[in-house]
């Protein structure tokens, strides 16, 4: 009897595979997330999962849009809906697999190795660090040109003074840190629209604020929004005294590409 690792299973599985969907499994291989098991034919045919618009569909006109606003809402939810797990696939052994990738097919697979980074928390942490991390010629805002990068899940602790504004919180941890622009993005999905959920948050981010640590907040329509993304980006870049600037032509058609790449490799519709 034979058998293979996660990690390697995985890399043989991605030979042929696109970027973006390489980029992902990837991180999720690095992470501490996993999706569910259910997720895994419907992505690799290029579906929604779950696909809650095929359920259930009315020819009432009132029943249709209640149904299109509760696809709307499971959609945004699946967003945040992981399990957690220990990683799969350390750096060294990306590292090590990789090397077996050889060939025009695995060509995607080896450049999407390069730029990914252990830690992510959840599927919008990986599609969000993709997004401004990446290059511009891959589509992304190319934050990794900032001195220090992206760090997902960074610690940050609280002086005295900052615990006390965070109402008693010791530390906090930061979605994607940016050390150049004192920075920290926090990915707000559905669950932090809940009160309990904003008032916690409110805390954190007054205690941030004493650290002298920005917080921009991104909600899950502007993840959608590549508009509103690239003047993200370009704050970003504004608070670590650097200009932000394009090294490509026909950036958007890319962006576009990507973004949607993001979300297909995890069962999201298009933007």
């Amino acid at each position: 009897m034979y058998c293979l690792s996660p990690g390697y299973a995985a890399i043989r599985y991605l030979a042929g595979k696109s970027f973006a969907m390489s980029f992902m499994l990837l991180m999720e291989l690095l992470g501490t997330y996993t999706l569910s098991p259910d997720a895994t034919i419907p992505i690799d045919r290029g579906g929604i999962w779950p696909d809650w618009r095929a359920e259930g569909r009315s020819s009432n006109e009132e029943n249709d849009q209640e149904e299109s606003e509760t696809a709307e809402l499971e959609a945004a939810v699946i967003e945040q809906i992981h399990n957690k797990c220990d990683p799969a696939l350390t750096p060294a052994q990306l590292k090590r697999f990789i090397k077996t990738a050889t060939g025009n097919r695995a060509h995607p697979l080896r450049q999407a190795a390069k730029y990914v980074a252990k830690g992510s928390r959840s599927p919008a942490e990986s599609l969000l660090y993709g997004m401004f991390y990446l290059p511009h010629a891959y589509g992304g805002f190319n934050c990794r040109a900032l001195k220090g990068g992206i760090i997902l899940n960074h610690r940050i602790n609280f002086s005295p003074r900052a615990s006390h504004v965070a109402s008693g919180m010791p530390y906090a941890i930061c979605d994607a840190y940016i050390p150049a622009a004192s920075t920290d993005m926090e990915y707000n999905g559905i669950v932090h629209e809940l009160e309990n959920s904003r008032i916690h948050d409110d805390k954190r981010n007054n205690g941030m604020q004493a650290m002298g640590i920005r917080v921009l907040a991104i909600n899950r329509e502007q993840m959608r929004d590549i508009p509103a993304l690239e003047a993200i980006a370009q704050s970003l870049f504004k608070y670590a005294h650097t200009r932000f600037r394009y090294q490509i032509q026909g950036y958007r058609p890319r962006q576009e590409s990507l973004l949607n790449g993001l979300r297909a490799a995890i069962g999201l519709p298009p933007a």
